[in-house]
This record gives structure tokens, C-alpha cells and sequence, in this order.
């Protein structure tokens, strides 16, 4: 988890390939009504949120006993409860933390993607950092990264 622009696809695909189990990019299920709402620039409510929300829960709990990585912004507390809701033993949670300057440069060098830049400053308003989570430094490269997670 983390604003957009810290790595969490890139971290994500590499811990599941590490893991020998399924990636899934939360942004792949935007509903197309969010996706619209972000490439005009315009932050999500809670309520935009909700059903997507409910979506990757319900994703997370199909592959519980496979196992899976799930790469998701979930910036505040009530998005991680609303996606690890009856599965929050199975759960856990690595926050990809950087500095507003760092991601900010990442997202200037981002192409094709509905989240841009200017949407970051609503990002970092909106994150309530996660207590007792394994924190990355995302100043580390991805592969860097993933063997911190392993070893954590």
C-alpha cells in the first residue's frame, strides 16, 4: 500500500513472481465512473471507493489459500478494514513509504497512466500511515525491496 507513484505495481509483481503467486493491480478494477473521475483530475470519495473496495476483498478472499499480492493504495484505516474484512489474519500489510518530492519526480517521468501528477498532492492529504505494518524506504530499489519483505 501506498500513494500513487511509490511502487507498488512494480514491488508488487516482483514479490509475487518471488512468491510463486497471483499479482493483482487494484487499479485494474476500478470501476470505468472512478477511472473517469481521476483522469479529469478529480479526487475519489469514499463512497467512488466502496464498491472497488469490496471488489479486491472479495478477490483476496477467493485466494486466500493460494495466496496472492495485491498491490493497493489503501490510504486510510477504513480501506484496509473494508479490504481485509474476514480474512484479517490472513492479511498482512507492507507500506511503501517515500516523501511527497520523491514520488512527485516518479510520477513527473510516468507515462499512460490515469493518475497523474497533480493528483498526488490529494494522495498525501487523504494517507493515514498504518501503525504496526512492515515499512519500506521506497529510496531502495523494487528488488531491494521485495527481499526486505522476505526476510521481515
Amino acid at each position: 500500500m501506498g500513494v500513487s507513484g511509490s511502487g507498488k505495481t512494480s514491488v508488487g509483481r516482483l514479490l509475487a513472481q518471488d512468491l510463486s503467486v497471483l499479482f493483482i493491480d487494484a487499479d485494474d478494477h476500478h470501476p470505468p465512473s472512478n477511472i473517469e473521475k481521476m483522469s479529469q483530475g478529480i479526487p475519489l470519495t469514499d463512497t467512488d471507493r466502496e464498491p472497488w473496495l469490496d471488489t479486491l476483498n472479495k478477490i483476496a478472499q477467493e485466494h486466500i489459500h493460494s495466496g496472492c499480492v495485491i498491490a493497493c493504495s489503501a490510504l486510510k484505516e477504513v480501506y484496509r478494514q473494508r479490504l481485509s474484512a474476514f480474512i484479517e489474519s490472513e492479511v498482512r500489510w507492507v507500506y511503501l513509504k517515500g516523501t511527497y518530492e520523491q514520488i512527485y519526480e516518479r510520477m513527473q517521468q510516468r507515462q499512460d497512466h490515469f493518475m497523474g501528477a497533480r493528483m498526488l498532492k490529494s494522495q498525501f492529504e487523504a494517507l493515514e500511515e498504518p501503525e504496526n505494518v512492515l515499512t519500506m524506504d521506497i529510496a531502495d530499489p523494487p528488488q531491494v525491496i521485495v527481499q526486505k519483505i522476505k526476510l521481515s
